[in-house]
């Protein structure tokens, strides 16, 4: 069982059907716009990509938090995609410093489940493995991503609002 520490999940209903929520989700293009990354691939079960942080689209507040980290590159592991339902990768979390090789550092998974909801879709959004991140490195990964993903709950939705596909 995995313990508080080990595991970020985040919920939001969507007020949009779950056909498009999906799109939003596993599409590399939309992903991108919204969530602050450009990518230099598609999304593929089993593919490895690389993203590089590109500032948001939909939030000019958010997408100055994530100014100073603009061009980083980061490793993106597809883990699994279940059309309609489930969207999964790996990566390393919270890795931002410019001078720091991630790569023996072990991955979370972040997975993005969809559900139909009244309103909606109701999208879980869970990253886990935080316990195996180096001890050094731990607690600032999982406060700095706590707080991330509570930035995309609400960028997806801006996204979902504005931006028609």
């Amino acid at each position: 069982m995995s313990s508080v520490s080990d595991r970020i999940e985040k919920r939001i209903v969507l007020r949009a059907p779950r056909e498009r929520v999906w799109r939003a989700i596993s599409e590399a293009r939309q992903f991108g716009t919204w969530f602050g990354v450009a990518f230099d691939g598609e999304f593929a079960a089993g593919a490895r990509i690389t993203g590089r942080i590109a500032p948001t689209q939909v939030d000019p507040e958010v997408a100055k938090l994530q100014e100073p980290c603009a061009g980083i590159p980061f490793d993106f592991h597809i883990e699994r995609i279940e059309p309609m339902n489930l969207f999964s990768f790996r990566w390393h979390p919270n890795a931002v410093d410019r001078n720091t090789d991630y790569s023996a550092e072990p991955m979370t998974l972040v997975e993005f489940r969809l559900q139909d909801a009244s309103e909606g879709t109701l999208l879980t959004i869970t990253e886990s493995g935080f316990d195996a991140i180096p001890l050094e490195r731990r607690a600032k990964a999982f406060t700095s991503n706590d707080g991330g993903w509570t930035h995309q709950s609400q960028l997806i939705a801006k996204y979902l609002e504005r931006f028609s596909s």
